[in-house]
């Protein structure tokens, strides 16, 4: 039976875990030939190696997406080895040292921005140079529910996932007409390792914050990665093709109430 991403190219950052590894898997059981971009290359290695072993195609390149130089060479790579791009997930991202406005160091701020903000404008703008020519393509940016408010101790975070929205409607101006969607995920709380890794930061201050937010879930529960990812894989077919430019929420019902 044919998938529907035969004969495509997925390029995925922060494929190594978590929700960017649930869309790897699920873009490369669809057909599609998948690099895994992300820092951790032990994780991004193994996660190359699942794949293959279920029939897919997929390869690893180690990414800082904070450094354009990096982000260059993913792109360049994924031409080289696979001849196009017509997917991008830019997926990486970072949570923040979870500390007050006036507590945060400079270098905590710029961690935080690099990778959230600037790495989303750098994996765009190297995505598009090769989208361009080829008159065709759909990129998901990653924001959060985090970007339509704000809480204490995640300033740089909140900050960051308001601007990629601003940015993802920015860039959804400039290539639509070119033949490139661009839109954008806001998940809501997903079980994943980053999830997981902000509960245990926290726990000393505010040992009830992982019952508090799933308490306050409609559902009852935190999402899946997997239920992320068909919504990325959704965005990128052709089932989407009259969406670029929208932000999708993807919260389990969390924004209905606050």
């Amino acid at each position: 039976m044919a998938g529907r991403f035969d004969g495509r190219v997925a390029l995925i950052t922060g494929g190594n875990s978590g929700i960017g590894l649930a869309t790897a898997q699920l873009f490369a059981r669809d057909g599609a030939s998948v690099v895994i971009a992300a820092r951790r290359e032990t994780e991004g290695e193994a996660a190359v190696h699942g794949i293959r072993g279920e029939g897919g195609e997929a390869s690893f390149v180690r990414t800082d997406v904070g450094r354009a130089s990096d982000v260059e060479a993913m792109v360049d790579r994924t031409v080289e080895q696979y001849g196009r791009l017509d997917y991008a997930f830019n997926n990486a991202g970072v949570l923040g040292a979870g500390k007050m406005i006036h507590e945060q160091t400079e270098e905590e701020w710029d961690t935080v921005i690099d990778i959230n903000l600037k790495g989303v404008w750098l994996c765009m703008k190297y995505e598009v140079q090769q989208m361009i020519p080829q008159g065709s393509g759909a990129i998901v940016n990653v924001s959060s529910p985090a970007g339509l408010v704000g809480f204490p101790r995640g300033s740089g975070y909140v900050a960051s996932k308001h601007a990629v929205q601003g940015l993802t409607k920015s860039a959804a101006a400039e290539y639509t007409p070119l033949g490139i969607r661009v839109n954008c995920i806001l998940p809501g709380a997903i079980d994943t390792p980053m999830l997981t890794g902000l509960y245990a930061r926290d726990e000393a201050r505010d040992p009830d914050r992982r019952e508090r937010t799933l308490r306050a879930q409609p559902m009852q529960r935190f999402g899946r990665p997997e239920e992320i990812a068909e919504v990325c894989a959704w965005l990128c077919s052709d089932a989407a093709s009259f969406v670029s430019g929208d932000i999708v929420v993807a919260s389990g019902g969390a924004t209905i109430r606050h």
